[in-house]
């Protein structure tokens, strides 16, 4: 395989993946790349809401946003996209996103070295290709990514995940939280309905920890899943305080850095509280947590065994039984072992 010469790059391009949680879950081979070429400009390509989690962050010097909804929409756009790219004279492109399209825009943008996996079709379009082989897709998310720049003599970061709050961001969701302590649930899952946890069962939750702990619940997530946070706020008998869908992401991340807890279906909230400290109870029905499971130390992680799971489709085609069997009492256990330090 081809290496990749530090000396050489003067200005590098990282593409991130779309999601926020997989953007999170990039970093730590984001922090490789920043360890190996210390001297070099880093510019992260990302998503519009993606591109907020790497404002004033350590490891690139500034984002540049794809808006595939606006002006990089359709074919034309893309071209358009990838002209922009052409006038920042990159060195190298690093594809942290699998998709055809990364590649073709480094290829079109005529950066001269293209390095990702060969997947999607792309192979020919990249110049320092990794193999996505059988170990490659059977590890954490996480090792995922540092797999394939470690592969590329890409190495030296210190592994853990990265976000970074900026001044005033956190006074900001205090002053919007107003006093006392906070424990935040995040009742949806953007990927799709299957991961979502029963909105009766977060509030119920809500409820006994809320009365245990004299703290204030909490509601975040989307501006898709509003309905999930107003039926919890209505079912539930404890008073909450629900922002779903009324928070940027960057929000979102001041009002996490407060909390004391968060209780979440697999998600990018889940790896964004990850980044930032905050101990998680995360509930996993179709997706497995050998991949995506949250890098934090103060974690319990709930998965009932059931035939079907993992199953990892947006939707449930039978009962969702690997949610189902998921009940309150054990969620609130597992809130308590964190929140008292067992364990």
């Amino acid at each position: 395989m081809k290496t990749i010469d530090p000396h050489q790059i003067r200005r590098l391009l990282v593409r991130s993946p779309n999601w926020i949680g997989d953007a999170v879950m990039a970093t730590p081979a984001m922090g490789d790349i920043r360890a190996t070429f210390p001297n070099a400009s880093v510019s992260v390509a990302a998503s519009p809401v993606v591109a907020e989690l790497f404002r004033s962050h350590p490891y690139c010097d500034d984002v540049l946003i794809i808006d595939r909804q606006g002006k990089h929409r359709g074919l034309r756009g893309r071209f358009r996209f990838a002209r922009e790219l052409a006038r920042r004279d990159f060195d190298l492109a690093i594809l942290l996103q699998n998709a055809f399209e990364a590649g073709a825009l480094a290829y079109l943008a005529r950066i001269p070295a293209r390095a990702g996996y060969a997947v999607d079709g792309r192979s020919l379009l990249l110049t320092h290709k990794v193999p996505a082989d059988a170990a490659a897709k059977s590890i954490h998310q996480v090792e995922y990514y540092r797999h394939m720049v470690h592969r590329l003599g890409i190495e030296g970061g210190d592994g853990t995940l990265r976000l970074e709050i900026i001044d005033g961001e956190r006074a900001s969701a205090r002053e919007r939280l107003g006093p006392g302590s906070f424990i935040a649930l995040n009742p949806g899952a953007a990927y799709g309905a299957a991961k979502r946890w029963h909105p009766d069962r977060f509030a119920r939750t809500a409820d006994m920890l809320s009365l245990r702990y004299d703290a204030r619940i909490v509601l975040v997530g989307g501006s898709g899943e509003m309905k999930i946070g107003r039926d919890i706020a209505a079912i539930a008998s404890c008073a909450t305080l629900n922002l779903v869908g009324r928070t940027t992401i960057r929000e979102t991340m001041g009002i996490l850095s407060l909390c004391r807890l968060i209780i979440t279906n697999d998600s990018g909230p889940m790896h964004v509280a990850a980044a930032l400290g905050v101990p998680i109870v995360a509930l996993f029905g179709p997706t497995d947590p050998v991949a995506t499971a949250p890098r934090a130390e103060a974690r319990r992680v709930i998965r009932r065994k059931v035939d079907c799971a993992p199953c990892r489709l947006r939707e449930c085609p039978t009962d969702h039984r690997c949610m189902t069997a998921i009940d309150a009492d054990a969620v609130v256990t597992a809130a308590r072992e964190l929140l008292e330090g067992a364990g």
